[in-house]
């Protein structure tokens, strides 16, 4: 009933794997892949292995590390959904009606969510082994990078469970797993670099600490999760749909949302009690006023103590201690923005689909813009105040620390940059919440927009001064990097008057590059959306 005959199990199996789009991403999963390796092979035709395995190392290093990356990206968006889906979609009091154990619903769920990435990673295997003949790396290192990544995939995918089972929205459940595995993997790569050639370490450390914490936290959760269904809390949802506020404030625990305070009615203000005046426009009022709050604070409660969280250490350090490396602070909020900034503007329009009121939403005497604005502002106007928080820390280091007093224009870029973010999170997410008709499909793929805008510039510059440092592109290709907002920060480094860093000005030419390719950027979404809106939905309804 756990594996063999697991009717969940063979479900999900039988509708994920039969998916084009499953074939489609282990086609442009494994091409890239090995384009990468194509490019990074070393040109020489005769090769001394006495010299060369420092730079088969790297690009072994490189493969693994960027799989790592892309795998706790990924394994969210399989697993985050599993028990949320079923929630979306009315069949989550079925599910639990069924003579199946919770056990093996949640052992179903987690291996058919994971079971598509781990054919990713196990596929990947014959490419990394080519290298193998290029030295610098043994063939029993692949085997323990392999066995640590497919570790933290489970894990990773069991973290991703345990969030969709408490949350009733797959948006909620996503942005929430992001916020907890993404600390837990940049770890992983800062422990793995840290044992730089230390391969009796690493092996140690793969083999024996890994395993272990790894099943602590399965196992721990799993528990968990078998116990929720098992006395389900939230049986008979289709009667919960909006969640009464003040109830939930009395039995929150932790942080509490008032509305009436500041700086909570911010991104929280009161509902209105009286009538909305004349010619004003509803749309706005509708979604300023009430629409992210329909199920609950709970998401937005656990986004704010966990980055606030997360916030502490890395201000002490990057703001406070060594202000020189204040770039990678600005890093940390550029990052929250990205995860947490589409969440409250992908479900715009999708919303107004799944709710069948978009058709008449279009039939009245609103403009394009009337409709567009509001939806924008509104999710903005949430993400950029949660991204404030977070910058509050920048102004106060300003002022108490005397390194900063000849860098105003510096800190003054790095608003501009985390503003500019913030407009782009949420353009990108109605935009794709305007092109699909689910919420969850208009997500993904707005972080997959994302992630390649902001950090493919990146991944290229980085590859191309590893591999080609001599290269005359290699300039160029540093040069016209500027949509990255990470690049960008680090183009503004502070003067911190340390003598063993050698001090770089400021890139004031590259921020202004930067600042004019996302006005051109933000104004073609904004238009594209108003014309489709115009000329395509109109029509249609």
């Amino acid at each position: 009933m756990y594996l063999l005959e697991n009717p969940v199990l063979q479900r999900e199996l039988v509708t994920n794997l039969r998916m084009s789009r499953a074939f489609m991403l282990l086609f442009v999963y494994l091409g890239l892949l090995g384009l990468v390796v194509l490019l990074a092979w070393p040109q020489e035709r005769q090769l001394d292995l006495t010299t060369n395995p420092e730079a088969a190392r790297r690009l072994v290093n490189l493969v693994f590390l960027g799989q790592y990356l892309l795998a706790s990206l990924m394994a969210p968006s399989f697993a985050a959904g599993s028990i949320t889906g079923e929630k979306e979609r009315k069949s989550y009091e079925m599910l639990l009606a069924s003579p199946l154990k919770p056990g093996a619903i949640v052992l179903g769920k987690l291996l058919a969510s994971l079971c598509h990435l781990l054919l990713l990673i196990v596929a990947s295997l014959p490419i990394v082994m080519l290298c193998l003949p290029l030295g610098g790396v043994s063939l029993y290192e692949v085997l323990a990078m392999y066995l640590g990544l497919v570790l933290s995939v489970l894990t990773f995918g069991m973290i991703s469970l345990w969030a969709s089972s408490y949350f009733a929205r797959t948006s909620s459940a996503l942005v929430v797993t992001y916020l907890i595995i993404l600390p837990l993997s940049l770890a992983g790569v800062a422990l793995w670099m840290l044992f730089e050639g230390q391969g009796e370490a690493r092996l140690l450390l793969t083999l024996i600490v890994l395993p272990i914490v790894s099943l602590a936290i399965c196992v721990s959760l799993f528990r968990n999760i078998t116990a929720r269904l098992l006395h389900p809390p939230d049986v008979g949802s289709e009667g919960k749909e909006v969640v009464d506020l003040e109830t939930e404030a009395r039995e929150a625990l932790g942080l509490v949302i008032q509305s009436d305070q500041f700086p909570d009615w911010l991104f929280a203000p009161t509902k209105r009690t009286d009538l909305l005046p004349d010619g004003a426009n509803p749309v706005f009022d509708k979604e300023m006023r009430s629409e992210i709050f329909s199920q609950g604070t709970l998401m937005l409660r656990v986004v704010i103590q966990v980055s606030m969280l997360l916030a502490i250490p890395l201000m002490a350090l990057f703001l406070y201690v060594w202000p020189y490396l204040a770039p990678w602070y600005l890093s940390y909020v550029i990052l929250f923005n990205m995860l947490v900034g589409p969440v409250f503007s992908a479900g715009s329009v999708t919303s107004e689909r799944e709710r069948e009121t978009l058709d008449l939403l279009l039939t009245t005497n609103l403009s394009p813009g009337q409709i567009l604005w509001p939806k924008l502002l509104s999710g903005l106007r949430v993400s950029s105040v949660l991204t404030m928080f977070l910058m509050w820390p920048v102004v106060l280091a300003t002022v108490m620390v005397s390194a900063y007093w000849s860098n105003l224009p510096a800190v003054l870029g790095y608003f501009v940059v985390v503003l500019i973010v913030c407009l782009t999170t949420a353009t990108v997410a109605l935009f794709g919440s305007v092109m699909f008709h689910k919420t969850s499909i208009a997500l993904m793929t707005t972080y997959l927009a994302i992630v390649t805008l902001f950090t493919l510039p990146v991944a290229v510059t980085f590859f191309a001064q590893n591999f080609f440092p001599g290269e005359s592109a290699t300039g160029w290709i540093g040069e016209l990097s500027f949509a990255s907002p990470f690049l960008t920060a680090f183009k503004l480094p502070i003067d911190a008057r340390i003598v063993e860093i050698e001090y770089v000005p400021p890139d004031w030419g590259f921020l202004a590059r930067f600042i004019g390719f996302y006005v051109l950027f933000n104004g073609g979404l904004l238009a594209a959306m108003s014309w489709l809106f115009n000329l395509r939905w109109r029509q249609d309804y």
